[in-house]
């Protein structure tokens, strides 16, 4: 198709960087705004990529220009404000840049925001009007991200992750503005994109890249990359705990020749919905009661238990009390010679405000949780010693740690995802001597993996419910697997995107 201009090689290009990411759930009724992105502006954008650090060769393959780059924990919907805040900025700041060759945007995929569909197509769109059609974008992406049929549209090209966890984050931002460097220098044509859209919508836990058959599925894109006339393959499994149009999972190719795009994104869609039978938790799952029967009943030391449903990871609001309470009422927890064990976490702030009043030793009784999601739970009120006190954590603010017989509850201003051992450590616990551990998280996150001993995944409430039909969804397109377990063999043949400088026509299939 032809280009809005004739295109050239550029030696050293001048490349703007931008995005807005976040993973956030419809099904949560918490809310997200502005402040929780943190957004680095100007020269400060560079330094969330090594990459991009003075003295890497990237780094001097172009003038690379920050705009702004906002990144939140997962969390409820985005405020419309938020949003509006947010991408006002953005798109100001971007258009102050002056000339631009390309635009690295650096998103996650998931964002679900009041009012607005496919709010990254959306705030693409405005960035596009700001610098122009000859301006080439690379997107990079979150592989639980969603790509409709307008975001390939907009994007030359895009790529996402390809391990659940997601170990390979930073190496797929550097894929994505290595890419478009090499694109610009070329001057070759915008590449071909070829899309399928896959009717399948699962978990994360469900998809991780450690096992079967995830492991295998993925283990094809670099085959698939590694193919003559093309530049970059990527697999979406689609973020399952937002209710949109978009919500699935998706294969885009990219590369120069029509037929090889094709044929590679046509294999990746195959490959991943013939397997849908056979994705599984990635740890044995059960009730809570369950988990901790096996715990107590097992000698493996950490033994640790996943508190799945709110999972501040997946979006969900962090503050549902429903396991807490359950811990609570077990007389073998909060007994002072009973098992010791860590709970990870609950937002209290008037809670930690006590605690810190009180100081370390004090015995204090507070009441937490429940201020955003009392779906299932009420608040829970502890009384107990305080462990531990820590300030100045950017998710948390503040945290403390009460101690209630065996049980060390972590309490927290605001939420925050319990991922690291110095998590811990920094709050005088020591995870590796604890005899269970409860996390609010889905699949464990890799230093947690390798300390855990055994590990189960608890299937308790929350905004992100492991459950996926139950949840209900109403507005994803049907049918879709699981929900539509007896469904037909979809259409799964590519449909090549036009170039983002030519109109799309038809609807997101």
């Amino acid at each position: 198709m032809p280009q809005p201009h004739p295109r050239t090689a550029v030696a050293r290009p001048v490349i703007a960087v931008a995005g807005l990411g976040i993973e956030s759930s419809t099904f949560s009724p918490a809310r997200t705004q502005a402040p929780a992105f943190h957004p680095l502006r100007d020269a400060d954008v560079l330094t969330r990529y090594p990459f991009l650090a003075p003295g890497e060769p990237l780094r001097a393959a172009a003038h690379w220009r920050g705009a702004l780059v906002g990144k939140s924990l997962p969390g409820g919907m985005v405020t419309a404000e938020a949003f509006a805040q947010l991408s006002d900025e953005l798109v100001e700041r971007v258009g102050a840049l002056g000339p631009l060759d390309g635009l690295w945007y650096d998103i996650h995929g998931a964002m679900s925001v009041e009012g607005v569909q496919d709010a990254e197509s959306v705030l693409l769109a405005r960035i596009r009007e700001a610098v122009g059609p000859d301006v080439l974008v690379s997107t990079s992406m979150d592989l639980h991200g969603n790509v409709s049929r307008e975001l390939a549209h907009m994007s030359d090209l895009i790529t996402c992750y390809r391990m659940a966890p997601h170990e390979d984050a930073m190496e797929t931002k550097e894929r994505a503005a290595r890419n478009l460097v090499d694109l610009l220098a070329s001057g070759a044509p915008r590449p071909v994109k070829a899309w399928v859209p896959v009717p399948v919508l699962l978990a994360g836990e469900q998809t991780s890249t450690r096992i079967e058959p995830a492991k295998s599925v993925y283990a094809a894109v670099a085959e698939v990359e590694a193919a003559e006339g093309v530049t970059d393959a990527a697999i979406w499994v689609g973020y399952a705990w937002a209710d949109e149009p978009r919500n699935r999972a998706a294969v885009v190719v990219t590369g120069p020749d029509e037929s090889a795009v094709s044929a590679g994104a046509e294999r990746l869609a195959r490959g991943f919905w013939d397997a849908r039978h056979d994705f599984a938790f990635v740890a044995p799952t059960g009730t809570l009661d369950e988990c901790l029967g096996a715990a107590l009943s097992s000698t493996a030391r950490p033994y640790f238990i996943s508190d799945t449903g709110d999972n501040p990871t997946a979006g969900g609001a962090g503050d549902v009390t429903w396991t807490l309470h359950r811990l609570l009422e077990r007389p073998e927890f909060t007994a002072e010679d009973g098992p010791s064990v860590i709970y990870a976490s609950v937002p209290g702030p008037a809670a930690v405000e006590t605690a810190v009043r009180a100081g370390v030793g004090a015995r204090v009784t507070v009441t937490a949780g429940a201020e955003v999601d009392d779906r299932h739970a009420g608040p829970v009120t502890m009384t107990g010693v305080v462990h531990a006190v820590r300030h100045g954590d950017r998710d948390a603010r503040t945290e403390v740690v009460l101690r209630v017989g065996g049980l060390h509850v972590i309490l927290t201003t605001l939420r925050k995802p319990y991922h690291h051992e110095r998590d811990f450590t920094d709050l005088a616990l020591d995870p590796r001597g604890a005899d269970l551990v409860i996390v609010k998280i889905g699949y464990l996150e890799p230093e947690l993996f390798e300390m855990a001993a055994d590990w189960k995944m608890a299937l308790t409430p929350g905004g992100v419910d492991q459950d996926l039909v139950r949840l209900g969804h109403h507005r994803i397109r049907r049918p879709m697997f699981p929900f539509d377990p007896a469904m037909p063999d979809p259409d799964l043949t590519a449909r090549i995107i036009p170039p983002s400088h030519t109109p799309l026509t038809g609807d997101d299939e």
